[in-house]
């Protein structure tokens, strides 16, 4: 069984909500399981610090799903046309990950959730394609030849998986969404199997 890992940021829920969505993707395809981890949010030094585990929702990331993972998926919301800092922040981390080679080779892919509808969606999930590629992942994308990315009139890119929540939060997945997080799921997962090395 290969292990895909789903790491992601989310406040509102929507961010989380896709990670779920892409997960199942990747179980859906025979001999893959996802694996959803979180990071946790970063604050100023005078406020308090998050707690060890996250009261709820998927666990925080630890160096081992990285060296683990036959390929990883990031998710964040936009801010301000870039990921999240609390991702940053753990992608800022992993130096010692990048001197092991521990992403070389594996298939990675992105996703993103916005407030309004071109608020950076792209921008984000390149933002996010950068440090991959400085890990010697193999960027994954979604194609044109599904029908979801042509008929979109909310989220999806070629560059990954998105989502227009709303400046309220009020939109959930449409069903292009959700069939564009499954693909990518599914895309990450097959390319992670094909890659692997023979029993």
């Amino acid at each position: 069984m290969g292990d895909i890992l789903i790491l992601y940021f989310s406040r509102s829920g929507h961010t989380a909500t896709m990670a779920r969505r892409i997960a199942r993707g990747v179980d859906e395809v025979e001999g893959m399981r996802a694996r959803l981890r979180t990071v946790p949010p970063v604050a100023p030094v005078t406020q308090v610090a998050a707690p060890p585990e996250p009261d709820e929702g998927a666990p925080y990331v630890q160096a081992v799903d990285l060296e683990e993972c036959a390929g990883l998926i990031l998710g964040s919301p936009t801010r301000f046309g870039n990921m999240a800092s609390a991702l940053k922040h753990f992608l800022d981390g992993t130096g010692g990950q990048w001197l092991a080679g521990t992403l070389v080779g594996k298939p990675a892919a992105v996703f993103t959730s916005t407030g309004t509808l071109h608020g950076g969606q792209e921008s984000t999930l390149l933002s996010m394609m950068l440090p991959l590629m400085h890990h010697g992942a193999l960027i994954v994308g979604l194609p044109f030849h599904g029908t979801a990315l042509n008929t979109t009139r909310t989220g999806g890119t070629p560059y990954g998986a998105s989502h227009w929540a709303g400046v309220r939060g009020e939109h959930t997945l449409s069903d292009d969404e959700d069939a564009l997080c499954r693909q990518l799921g599914q895309r990450v997962a097959l390319t992670a199997k094909k890659l692997a090395p023979p029993c």
